[in-house]
């Protein structure tokens, strides 16, 4: 009778992560593809990013939060999109979510998230005002 019940509760499981991931099968693939992960859980919320934020307590401590990149990234996607306010939610440091976190103070002078540009054409590239030590060897004209 355990062995029905737990097939029974596979399928139950089944059920609501290809509901939560799209009904259409090829919109579910489409998420297996992206995140190498079906998983289904409450919405905690979303960024003004585009990032939507998830919580199961049904997965191990660790793996239990879980962020879904915004969808115009599409397979684009890094840590460094998930600004500061989920970060400490999404890693534990805080149960409060932003918008609950008294100790979060937004002031005029603080700047926007913005994700790390490494390896993009809007790379911070730093550069000298000095003359190199050595020069790059210039063939002869002909």
């Amino acid at each position: 009778m355990s062995f029905i019940k737990g097939h029974i509760d596979l399928l139950v499981r089944l059920g609501k992560i290809i509901k939560q991931n799209g009904v259409n099968p090829l919109k579910v693939l489409g998420t297996l593809y992206r995140t190498d992960d079906l998983k289904f859980g409450k919405h905690i919320g979303t960024d003004k990013y585009g990032n939507r934020y998830y919580q199961n307590d049904f997965y191990f401590y660790g793996r239990n939060r879980w962020v879904i990149y915004a969808d115009h990234v599409h397979m684009d996607y890094d840590a460094s999109q998930v600004p500061p306010e989920w970060f400490g939610w999404l890693h534990y440091k805080t149960d409060l979510l932003p918008h609950e976190d008294p100790a979060r103070v937004q002031r005029r002078w603080m700047i926007d998230h913005k994700e790390n540009m490494s390896g993009t054409k809007e790379a911070y590239m730093p550069y000298s005002t000095t003359k190199p030590k050595v020069e790059p060897w210039k063939p002869p004209q002909n």
